[in-house]
């Protein structure tokens, strides 16, 4: 009885940690001479208010809701998955290759095939990690962050040797042909001659995004396998003596973080580029964990984290353009999010259960 409500955990601290984030960025924009009022104003009318802006947040929310989602899953059994970027990276090849080298005759069985073409690639290049965690006592993180320097290099390889056309000095892959190439919502909410949301890069892989939210959530809490992740994640002792094998639940849970890492990719590399290039994921891997920590490693609250970043995201860039703010501040305000909700979320957290508690004992 001396912890707070469930409801204080999932939204009081996290908000609270925002806030306290949020006034730490306000400081160092004043220091750097500008009004914060002003750029937080300009943020939301370029990310929020106009619905070329919203296109771009939420272009950017898909990319983090499957890295989110990714890492979540992944800490469900307490393995910490940091190889986000390359897992993402390497389901970009998965795309390329097979839009490139099938015949597809329309988008919609493309969008299928690229997405387990993505989510294959992905947890392929998470199952190697896993089996030196499960087998060999290495440890996650440094493993997943090597393999993250390991796929930059293999996919600068593939591109500039093997998929790159003939006389290109582009380090890319030729364009995906225009049967493949996913609708924007441009073309399915704007009615002709309709301006909104022109330009932008939200496409139908949101849905997707959301799609996979809703399976992560049933996976977790609705199956057999979801009881042995999250039971393994509380204890491996207790887990061994009911009878589930840590080595299957590590690189079983490893392959689905894997796979939701490489969906990221569809987003990207088909939706955006429509072809393989170099840097698509662009960091996304990383914002994944910032993502997964402030959402509570739950998908409602790793949808809500990855509209935060995206607006983030696409605000910055609008900092970046009208003021004399420059877009790397936009990083310090991310490390600040991060740096409440995860490392110092404990200072937010202890103060409210003892708020909690005292009120407790003042009703007793």
């Amino acid at each position: 009885m001396d912890k707070m409500p469930a409801w204080a955990d999932a939204v009081l601290v996290p908000l609270i940690s925002l806030l306290l984030a949020a006034i730490l960025s306000a400081l160092v924009i004043l220091a750097i001479g500008e009004s914060p009022a002003e750029a937080l104003s300009l943020m939301i009318e370029g990310a929020l208010m106009r619905s070329t802006g919203w296109g771009y947040t939420l272009y950017y929310t898909t990319n983090f809701i499957f890295t989110g989602l990714a890492v979540s899953v992944a800490f469900h059994a307490r393995l910490f998955n940091i190889g986000g970027e390359g897992q993402a990276t390497l389901g970009g090849l998965g795309v390329a290759l097979v839009v490139l080298y099938l015949p597809w005759p329309h988008w919609t069985l493309a969008l299928v095939g690229a997405s387990l073409g993505a989510a294959a690639f992905g947890a392929l290049w998470a199952v190697i990690p896993a089996y030196l965690q499960a087998k060999r006592g290495s440890h996650i993180v440094i493993t997943t962050i090597m393999f993250n320097f390991i796929a930059a290099a293999l996919l600068n390889y593939v591109l500039v040797n093997l998929l790159k056309p003939a006389g290109a000095m582009d380090p890319a892959s030729p364009l995906f042909p225009p049967a493949t190439h996913l609708p924007t919502f441009q073309d399915m909410f704007a009615p002709e001659g309709s301006t909104l949301f022109r330009g932008a890069l939200a496409n139908i892989t949101f849905f997707l995004a959301l799609i996979a939210s809703v399976a992560v959530w049933l996976l977790i809490w609705r199956t057999r396998l979801g009881y042995e992740i999250r039971a393994l994640g509380h204890s491996e002792s207790a887990a061994r003596y009911a009878g589930i094998s840590p080595v299957r639940i590590i690189i079983v849970t490893m392959l689905i973080s894997g796979g939701l890492s490489g969906l990221m990719a569809v987003n990207t590399t088909m939706g955006e580029s429509e072809r393989l290039v170099m840097n698509a994921t662009e960091g996304a891997g990383f914002i994944g964990i910032a993502v997964a920590l402030m959402g509570r490693n739950h998908p409602v609250g790793v949808l809500l984290a990855a509209i935060l970043f995206g607006f983030l995201y696409q605000g910055g860039a609008e900092l970046a353009l009208w003021t004399g703010i420059p877009r790397e501040l936009i990083v310090v305000i991310q490390a600040l999010v991060i740096l409440f909700t995860g490392a110092l979320d404990n200072m937010v957290r202890t103060p409210l259960e003892k708020l909690f508690l005292a009120m407790r004992k003042g009703k007793a």
